[in-house]
């Protein structure tokens, strides 16, 4: 009888080495093929699951998949789409299985965050109540670094490396256009409720009195007066001051300081917290303030991945399929550190029931005791993560990246509506 195949999806917010995990998988799976059948692929996350929008990675040739590695954003694109409850959709459930049945899928390696675990717990204790032979394995990624039980979370350390690089460059800049007027530079990054990102960028500061020199959290509630108080003596003492600001720092109401929508389901979509707090600073203090938005720019770097980020991507890739070789269903890979000097790492997998969901924020003891910047104890964790440089081929002086035409393979079933 021909071994079961596998199936791969990405979902969430992508990050500059998610396919290294996808590279992971398919070099891992190719390893074993009396064991593992065919290596499918689905469009866009669950979605494509759920569409039967399947490729086959059978045809990607090794140097590919080396070109694969090497590219940003997901190759097989994903989705923000969250299951319903069996109980309370279990139409939603039938076309799941029923894709995975047709297309004999006995094992599915879900790449994503928190809410994408959440997805691979549901579809994984679906199976156990179905008596179906699936084996589910959650693949860790995320720029938020927000996945709790592992030391990082692969995307964060390259994240920092573009954000922490970002700071530094921009106000060198500033810091030659600085007049007696005083100048401002504001940075806004992502994170909702979790500040590593923005944290991130205090591993810029390498001396006293470089940037950024504040660096505002979704942990610390802002104080305006503070702030702008601490904002004034920088420029006092340099002429100029440049902050990190995370886009979900919130006032004391709890509130947000900025959002751009709320979609039909509620979601709502932060940003504009970089230009609040610059029009306070030009409205209050009357510097010359710029602001900047990192946005996709943070996540998509491709070209200042880091080396050690890089390699744990395509660890956790390697990791689930052999823990799924193992029989180890239900669970997420997770990375655990060793030592911190020298910086060791290996890889591990605990219950996906003690991922899915959880939010990790930023502990007290990575935050300076007067909240406006990270602490010695964040620069001596985060410092390892940025380590190494992993460039990607260059053409006519630009990145060269892989953008394949994938071709999905024929639908057996109906049309399903999503």
């Amino acid at each position: 009888m021909a071994p079961p195949n596998a199936l791969y999806a990405q979902s969430g917010g992508v990050t500059a080495v998610i396919n290294a995990s996808a590279c992971g998988v398919i070099e891992t799976a190719r390893r074993h093929p009396r064991r593992i059948g065919r290596m499918l692929a689905a469009r866009n996350g669950i979605l494509g699951l759920l569409s039967e929008s399947l490729v086959d990675t059978g045809s990607f040739a090794n140097d590919q998949l080396i070109g694969m590695r090497n590219t940003p954003g997901g190759i097989f694109g994903s989705c923000r789409f969250d299951l319903d409850e069996e109980r309370d959709n279990p139409a939603q459930y039938d076309r799941i299985f029923e894709v995975l049945a047709t297309h004999r899928v006995g094992y599915l390696f879900y790449n994503g965050g928190n809410g994408s675990m959440r997805t691979a717990r549901q579809i994984a204790e679906s199976a156990l109540r179905r008596d179906y032979p699936l084996v589910v394995v959650g693949i860790p990624k995320t720029v938020d670094n927000d996945i709790v039980e592992t030391d990082c979370c692969p995307g964060y350390g390259s994240a920092i490396k573009y954000l922490a690089t970002s700071m530094r460059e921009a106000s060198i800049d500033l810091a030659s256009m600085s007049t007696r007027r005083g100048r401002v530079f504001v940075l806004e990054v992502m994170g909702r409720n979790a500040g590593w990102l923005a944290a991130g960028c205090g591993l810029a500061a390498d001396r006293e009195d470089a940037a950024p020199h504040l660096v505002l959290l979704p942990e610390v509630t802002f104080d305006e007066a503070r702030v702008l108080a601490a904002i004034k003596t920088c420029v006092a003492r340099l002429g100029y001051c440049a902050i990190a600001v995370a886009e979900g720092v919130r006032s004391s109401d709890g509130k947000a300081l900025a959002q751009v929508a709320t979609d039909p389901a509620g979601y709502v979509q932060l940003g504009g917290a970089g230009a609040f707090v610059a029009g306070r600073v030009a409205s209050v203090l009357g510097y010359k303030v710029h602001h900047a938005i990192g946005d996709y720019l943070q996540r998509a770097a491709r070209h200042l991945v880091s080396a050690t980020d890089d390699a744990q991507a395509h660890a956790v890739g390697v990791f689930s399929v052999e823990a799924a070789l193992r029989g180890q269903s239900g669970v997420c890979c997770v990375i655990r550190r060793t030592s911190s000097t020298p910086y060791c790492w290996q890889v591990d997998s605990v219950p996906l029931a003690d991922v899915a969901d959880f939010e990790r924020t930023l502990p007290p003891e990575y935050i300076r005791g007067d909240g406006l910047h990270v602490s010695e104890a964040f620069r001596a964790w985060a410092q390892p993560l940025i380590t190494g440089e992993c460039l990607p081929a260059f053409r006519d002086g630009l990145p060269r990246y892989w953008q394949p035409r994938l071709v999905e393979m024929p639908r057996l079933l109906e049309p399903y509506t999503i």
